[in-house]
């Protein structure tokens, strides 16, 4: 089942694709897609069920495709953990996955735009697949086991910005901006993703392809990821797990090394998980938000 959001920001309500590709308006039937949705497999079924008959409201064209979860209560990434981006940073494999922390405010929409911080010169793209936990998870040391907590999968773009990266001491201050996870457009349930370590990876720059690789060359598996993080911290219901990205950032290649810039538009898409598109746009330094 094909999972989504639909509506302005802040104001978000649930949808889902039927097998026609229409989007039919769920709002009447669970107020949000959520880990308590995800991890109650009665409603799920019972929302398939709606879905099939063609009895619910169709969404109308142009309606803004928002994140397909509800705000996460944490993201939890994994860097270096594809053989080709080690191999293209001459860097070891880790001995574990390496691990960092995204605030759940850098969460947009598959088509929101990608704002670039103020004074940034290396911000830079990450196609990833992203996992969304169904069930609490804590102290799991099979991998197996910790494949049956995902809710759902979908795709994502960990966005950085590689020199506050490189600046330290945290790899999160390149990683927290607003608009820096643009997750969708829809999320996947696990029963029609036969195998999380079989699926492609892609990502675009204007039409030009720049990350091309398979889950297959993750060096620590989606199960494996959850299950080490779920032995540092307690996995919640809707937590998203962002599970790394293939060779071909814009940081590793020739100079001059094409970051994003304002006007570019990104596209980013998993195997079964549908395509993003998102533009890059500049933020006024003097802005002030409330």
């Amino acid at each position: 089942m094909r999972l989504l959001s639909v509506g302005p920001p802040g104001e978000e309500r649930p949808a889902a694709l039927d097998d026609q590709d229409v989007l039919r308006d769920l709002s009447a039937a669970v107020p949000s897609i959520d880990g308590d949705l995800l991890g109650d497999p009665v409603r799920l079924r019972l929302i398939q069920d709606l879905v099939a008959s063609g009895g619910l409201p169709v969404v109308p064209d142009g309606t803004r495709i928002g994140p397909p979860v509800a705000r996460p209560g944490k993201i939890v990434g994994v860097g270096l953990n594809y053989e080709d981006h080690a191999e293209e940073a001459g860097a070891a494999i880790p001995d574990e996955p390496v691990v960092f922390l995204k605030p759940s405010t850098s969460i947009v929409g598959p088509y929101d735009a990608i704002e670039l911080p103020p004074g940034s010169t290396m911000t830079d793209y990450e196609v990833e697949l992203g996992v969304v936990l169904g069930r609490r998870l804590s102290r799991c040391t099979d991998p197996q086991q910790a494949l049956a907590a995902v809710g759902g999968y979908l795709t994502a773009d960990d966005v950085s910005e590689r020199a506050r990266i490189a600046a330290g001491p945290t790899w999160a201050k390149g990683k927290c901006a607003d608009t820096f996870t643009p997750i969708g457009p829809w999320l996947v349930t696990p029963d029609d993703v036969a195998d999380p370590q079989d699926l492609g990876l892609e990502l675009w720059v204007d039409g030009e392809r720049r990350q091309c690789g398979s889950t297959g060359r993750m060096i620590s598996s989606a199960g494996g990821i959850l299950a080490f993080l779920s032995t540092l911290m307690t996995l919640e219901p809707g937590d998203l797990v962002l599970t790394g990205t293939p060779g071909g950032v814009a940081a590793l290649r020739p100079e001059p090394r094409p970051f994003l810039r304002e006007g570019h538009v990104v596209e980013a898409e998993v195997t079964g998980l549908g395509r993003q598109r998102t533009r890059v746009v500049a933020v006024d330094d003097a802005e002030v938000r409330v």
